[in-house]
């Protein structure tokens, strides 16, 4: 229980992050703002007011700001900082602006020349990475795709060829579909890790290929329950490119930028673009003297 309210804090916005499940992760410094913030601005106050009781603190100073009323909002916040009041501001779970309210407020903010700072903690996404076992030095942070299936299979052919982990959000009405396009784009022999619930009571976490995610969602509705975190492997290097792809490309790598070079080489190869700008920066590499 939080039962001492600390020193007053410095009129500034506090975006804080927040438990996503276990109300008991969240950072000692966390509940040090939630405590001494003048105001707590929240997406949803009945969510946030049963944080602070759980944690021994008071709720009267709490408003809503969430997607419908953020910009109206962010105006009321500004002139209360204005004012010399302090701001702590909290999305539903996990750190605020990232594929939750809160970036036009922090926007609105800096924009009035005010102070923001950040009370780091809980995100789904790097959860889920930390025990995925897919290993990979970067990833890709997409967030939510898009709903309709045209649009997101659109977008994932734009990502097809990154290297990196790509990192979705995805709601559980939409998991299925959602994991069928990633077959249908990226092919069934990724990796993919279906990270579920996360920190709560019925928390899933696991990794097959894309070929059999469909299925195994599907052999237990209770899969399908719950928010999701969904990881996939990053189009890796195919073995053995022919000869006369890398003669092409050393040819052309000659006369234009890399870049250049390697989209001509893929027109001209039909090889895998990406594969092609991993062995182009091979030959450069080979080449520096």
């Amino acid at each position: 229980m939080h039962n001492e309210r600390p020193q007053k804090l410095e009129p500034a916005l506090y975006v804080v992050a927040t438990p996503i499940g276990n109300l008991r992760d969240i950072t000692l410094r966390a509940l040090d703002v939630l405590a001494a913030a003048d105001v707590v601005a929240a997406e949803d106050t009945r969510n946030t007011a049963h944080l602070l009781t759980h944690h021994g603190i008071g709720a009267s100073r709490l408003m809503a700001v969430h997607q419908h009323n953020e910009r109206g909002a962010a105006e009321k916040i500004v002139a209360l900082l204005q004012a010399g009041q302090s701001v702590a501001f909290v999305s539903d779970a996990g750190t605020p602006a990232v594929s939750d309210p809160g970036a036009l407020l922090v926007q609105a903010v800096l924009a009035a020349g005010l102070r923001v700072i950040p009370i780091p903690g809980a995100s789904a996404a790097i959860a889920a990475l930390s025990v995925s076992g897919l290993n990979h030095p970067h990833f890709l942070f997409y967030g939510f795709l898009p709903n309709k299936s045209a649009a997101r299979r659109t977008v994932l052919e734009s990502l097809r060829d990154h290297p990196c982990t790509l990192a979705f959000y995805e709601a559980p009405h939409r998991i299925v579909e959602c994991v069928a396009d990633l077959h249908a784009v990226l092919g069934g022999e990724r990796q993919i890790v279906l990270a579920r619930e996360i920190t709560k009571l019925f928390e899933t976490i696991h990794a097959c290929r894309l070929a059999d995610a469909e299925a195994w969602l599907l052999s237990d509705s209770n899969r399908q329950r719950g928010e999701f975190v969904v990881l996939v492997s990053g189009a890796g290097p195919q073995p053995g490119l022919p000869a006369e792809v890398r003669r092409i490309l050393e040819a052309l790598l000659g006369e234009l930028p890399l870049k250049q070079a390697v989209q001509l080489a893929a027109k001209i190869s039909m090889a895998n673009r990406n594969d092609l700008y991993q062995l182009a920066l091979e030959i450069k590499d080979s080449r520096q003297p």
